[in-house]
Formats: C-alpha cells, structure tokens, sequence
C-alpha cells in the first residue's frame, strides 16, 4: 500500500505531516479501505472533553476489509497457519476463501443462536482456529466480542461476563496447553452457576480435547451440530464508524477489571498502519506473533492487523518450553517464518535453558524480531539479537497498551533505528510528552517524567464499557488535555524513548497487567488474613514478579498458609495472578492517616534498603525494621 514507510527521510516527513496536518493525513489513509458511506469528518472531539470520534458517521465492516477485499487477488494465499499444542499434530491452514467462507458460516451459526447487531459475546476458549473465526464472525454480523483468556477463573470469567452483560457464551470442552488440560467447560459452568451470570442465553462449545463434559439441555449446543448446517453466504452488517468492534477487559488500579471498548473504523485504520509500518512484510512472508488472543496483542497483531494487510498469520495453541525447549525454534524452522513477534518473558525464559536449543534449528528464514508486552532488558535483547536473529535482523521493541489499540513508540523493521532497550519513536500520529508530578513538561534532552500524549489517535479506546466516568478519571484527569498512560519514561539524548515501567498500581507480570488491588481483594478472601499490601519487584524472567506483605490472625504454619493464599488468589483471578512472594509480617509501614505506603515496600522487595527515601512520615518507623528482617 502506497502508506508504507520505506526510509528514515519518508518517517520524518509523514510524522510533521501527521501532526500538523492531521486529518488529510489519515483521510488519505482511510481511503485505502473499503467503504459502504465515506465519513462527514475524520476527527472530532479532543482529550480533554473526552468525547473523540473518528471517521465520524462513515460505514463498514472491518471484516470486509479482512477478506472480502483480498478475495479476488489473494483468494488462494494462506490467511491463517494453525499449529497445534502436540508437535505431532498436523498443521491447519485456511486460505483467505476458506477462512471468509468460515467466518460467514460460524456467523451465520451465532446468528441461529439470537445473537443480533449490538449483543455482547463472551469467548473463553483455548488457541484454537475457532477463537479467531468467532471473533470475526462477531464482527461480520456487528456483535460485539469480549475475549477473556482462557488462564483466568471462574468468578474472574464471571465478573466480565456480567460487566459487558453477555447473551451468549463460547468455549471449548477444554484446552491443551503444554502438558496440561485446562477443563474451559468445567470453569465456564462454575462461573453460569454465580448470581451475576445470569445473562447469558445460550453456551456454544466447540470440541477440541473430546473430553466428556455436562452439557445443559435448553442452554449448551455443540459447534459442530449447528456448523455444517450454516450455510457459508453471510452479507456483512454495515456498522458505524463509532460502533463499539470489542471490549477488552485490563487491570486496573483499583480492585474491579475495566471493559475497554474500541470502536470499528478507527481502531481497523490504526491496526492496519501500525501492522504494515512496523514489521515491513512483503507478500511471500510468514509472520508469527506467538500472544493469546485472550490478550490485546492477539486481536490487533493476529487476528485484524495481519488480515488487514492481506498477510499469512500463524496461531500456536502451545507453549514455549513442550515438549522441550527448542519449540519455538522448531517452529520457525518448519514453517519458515520470517517475522516473530514476543515477549520478553519468553525470551528469557528461552534464554535461561541455553543457546543450544536455539543452535539445533535452521532459523534463516527469519527477517524481522519483535519485542512486545514489558520492556526488554538489554541482557535479553542482546541474546535475541545474536543467538536468534544472527545479528541479521532488526528488532521492533514495541511499546502500546489495551487502550491504545495498537504499537505507539517503536522502531520500523530496516526502516528506522533500533538501540537495545529503547521503544525509540513515536508512530505518525503520536505526539508524546514526559511530564513532571505537577503537570508540568519536561523539555530538552535528556528527561525523565511521566509518559503521555498530546492528541488523539485513531486506535485509541473510546471509553470504559458502561462507565465513561471512570475512562475520563483513569486516563484523561491526571493531566488535563492528555492522555495519561500510567508509564514512565525517559528520552536520550537523540529524543528516542525508553520506558521504564508503571507508576501506578498496576504490575507487568510476563507481559500481562494485574492490578495490585484485585490481587489484594483476592488475598483477603482467606479468613486468616487481616490486612494485605501487594507490590511488584524485579524477577528474572517475568520482569515483575508478585511480592505479598500479610498481617494474620494467628500462629500457624506459614507453608500451609502460603500455598491457601495462592490457591485463592488462582480461584479469584487466575494462576498468572499467583504472588512468587509471600511474607507474613506484624504491621505495614502506614501514615498517620492510615495509608499504606507502597513506595517503601517497593524498595524493600527489591532489596533497596539503603534508598527507602523520607520515612518521618510514618506512624511506626520500626515496622520497616522488622520488614528488613524477614526480608533478609
């Protein structure tokens, strides 16, 4: 496409042009696309009256643009590579014809089951083709999907069920994920028999695993039964520009998860210029981004980035270390894989079992290396670089967030340069600021302050799914005018920027945000505990581990107690949310007001005790003592 940025000259050029002549700019980009009706105007609304609208009053079908548009040309290329959790299955690929004829059918399935233009559908499934097919089967008939990975718990699937008030629910009978089975039938019923879930009409389960499971007569109907009987012609429902696609539901800084909501027409322009400019793929090239889709790196950069621009995308239902640990590296052999996407976590996890497992495979296809999730230490980029890339192929270390719908700082694949540990620049578009604690900017290089932007962008959320109070208070009133992202971040010297993590009370835990209230909500579940702080500090391979200061009841033995609050917090969240860390102490370090002070047992946690900063505030400094002590 004509939009594609091929030279650091072409990057500076389109980036003055997007900020100042903004809405020629992504006019001319939306016009790639497919229309049913061209919009009134690309951009209404600001940040600081919350209320932005793209493309306002045009009409689409995101999936159109997915499939339909690259039938005649493409009709025959591979859309979807599928690979199985067990090496020895075979592999499923869907042309673009199978995968559009696939999408209708599986449409016109939710559509027998009552599901209509505007309902809500919740799926909790495993990594199986399916996911994806119902995600854009959602989207061709103009429901709107919410994704919950399939990791978390009942009473976790429950509350987003309820928040987004689902009509229909889609899972599988259970999932492979290693050598596990995650019974995702199982967890689903536990979750329809709690008070809130009352909501959903209908359960359709599609049979990965062929374990038995409970079927409820009136209510659960098998994919397979409705499937053949579809019939495969499902015209796309004409949707708004500013009709809601999806809700995403993230942590936040307090205890209840916010349902992200982003909307058709701009959020299919930003994931398909971000996906296009970022990873610079050309037409015979395999792209694997090895995510969930449970998470926001799986709807934007596998499912409709790649569909969008007419790729090949790959979906492993696995996981990096089974059988053993050269999967991935098998992967990428086997299927020539040219550009791969992950996570730091991964990446060091991979990189402590040695470069052995790397060496045994022939990894020449691979062109382009991407980064997404945390910030990637330089030990890490640095292994990534050589041992996997052959110091031969460019690293995208990409910065974005749920909100943001799509990458937002980052380098372009041999376009733009990279430095180890740096996200680097801005996407045209994207106007960063750091700013001090008082709102204030922070100018000149280098600086230091909180990450924000200036201006909207089209990918960006449009609010909080049912409580647009709380999106204009997370993310529009600490600094009035700007979207606050909740990061830090510094700018050398050459203006490009490095992230340097949450400021707020959210943790990056492998890549996936929990926040520090929902954990402590869990913990408190336990009749022992009386009080509970949870605070994040750096660990080898997860980036953030999940650090857990008690204060309970009575003397008892403190393994059995630890491995109680580990199970409940994996019944409330999920085993991603369990604490690696649990100390039991006699107080915490409060204020006079009663308020506990985070700042300190960061430190702590990390064993910064020599930097723990002013404490005269506290009612009683000797706690952070008795603290120190069981710390060391």
């Amino acid at each position: 496409m004509e939009w594609t940025i091929k030279s650091l000259d072409q990057y500076n050029t389109d980036y003055q042009r997007s900020l100042n002549d903004t809405e020629n700019y992504w006019a001319q980009i939306a016009k790639t696309f497919t229309w049913h009706k061209e919009w009134d105007s690309v951009l209404s609304g600001d940040l600081s009256n919350a209320d932005v609208q793209w493309f306002k009053n045009g009409q689409l079908n995101i999936t159109e643009n997915c499939l339909d548009r690259h039938l005649k040309d493409k009709g025959d290329k591979v859309a979807l590579l599928y690979v199985g959790n067990d090496p020895l299955e075979k592999e499923v690929r869907y042309t673009y014809k199978e995968l559009h004829e696939a999408v209708c059918k599986s449409a016109n399935m939710l559509k027998s089951l009552g599901v209509t233009k505007g309902d809500r559908v919740c799926l909790y499934m495993s990594m199986v083709p399916e996911l994806l097919i119902s995600v854009l089967a959602c989207a061709r008939i103009g429901a709107i999907h919410s994704v919950v990975f399939g990791g978390f718990s009942s009473s976790a699937l429950a509350s987003r069920i309820e928040d987004a008030d689902c009509k229909l629910l889609i899972t599988n009978d259970a999932g492979f994920r290693g050598n596990k089975i995650i019974e995702l039938k199982e967890i689903a019923d536990e979750a329809l028999t709690l008070d809130q879930c009352q909501c959903i009409e209908k359960v359709l389960v599609h049979k990965r695993v062929g374990n038995e499971v409970q079927m409820k007569e009136g209510r659960d109907v098998w994919w397979h039964d409705l499937y053949e009987k579809s019939s495969s012609d499902c015209p796309a429902e004409v949707m708004d520009s500013e009709d809601p696609l999806f809700i995403l539901y993230t942590s936040g800084s307090t205890g209840k998860p916010k349902g992200v909501k982003h909307t058709c027409g701009g959020y299919m322009v930003w994931a398909s210029y971000t996906f296009e400019n970022v990873f610079q793929m050309k037409d015979e090239d395999v792209y694997w981004c090895s995510a969930d889709i449970g998470w926001i790196t799986g709807h934007s950069y596998i499912t409709y980035g790649p569909l969008l621009n007419g790729a090949t995308t790959t979906m492993f239902e696995g996981v990096p270390t089974w059988p053993d640990a050269g999967r991935f590296w098998e992967i990428i052999e086997k299927y020539k894989i040219s550009h791969f996407y992950t996570a730091p976590t991964a990446i060091r996890a991979l990189m402590g079992k040695g470069d052995e497992w790397v060496n045994k495979y022939d990894l020449s296809s691979l062109k382009v290396l991407g980064s997404v999730g945390e910030p990637i230490n330089e030990e890490a980029w640095e292994w990534y670089n050589e041992v996997v890339g052959k110091k031969n192929c460019p690293i995208v270390d990409t910065w974005w967030q749920t909100e943001t719908g799509g990458i937002m700082i980052t380098s372009f694949a041999g376009v733009t340069e990279g430095k180890p540990c740096f996200a680097t620049r801005p996407m045209p578009g994207i106007e960063p600021v750091l700013l001090d604690e008082n709102g204030k900017e922070v100018t000149g290089n280098p600086a230091e302050g909180n990450l924000c932007v200036k201006k909207p962008w089209p990918g960006m959320l449009r609010s909080v799914w049912g409580d647009h109070e709380r999106f204009k208070q997370t993310y529009l009133s600490a600094y009035p005018g700007h979207y606050f992202t909740g990061d830090g971040a510094k700018r050398d010297e050459e203006g490009l920027y490095r992230i340097t993590g949450r400021v707020d009370d959210v943790l990056n835990v492998s890549g996936h945000r929990i926040g520090t209230a929902e954990v402590e909500d869990a913990i408190d579940e336990h009749p022992e505990v009386i009080e509970t702080a949870v605070v994040g500090y750096p660990h080898d391979v997860k980036g953030q581990g999940i650090y857990a200061f008690l204060i309970v009841r009575s003397e008892q033995n403190e393994d059995d107690l630890r491995e109680e609050i580990r199970a409940e917090v994996t019944k409330h969240i999920g085993p991603i949310a369990k604490p690696d860390k649990i100390q039991i102490v006699q107080g915490l370090p409060k204020t006079r007001s009663g308020k506990i002070m985070r700042r300190i047992l960061r430190k702590l946690a990390a064993g910064e005790f020599n930097s723990l900063g002013d404490t005269s505030t506290l009612l009683d400094p000797s706690v952070v003592e008795e603290i120190k002590k069981g710390l060391r």
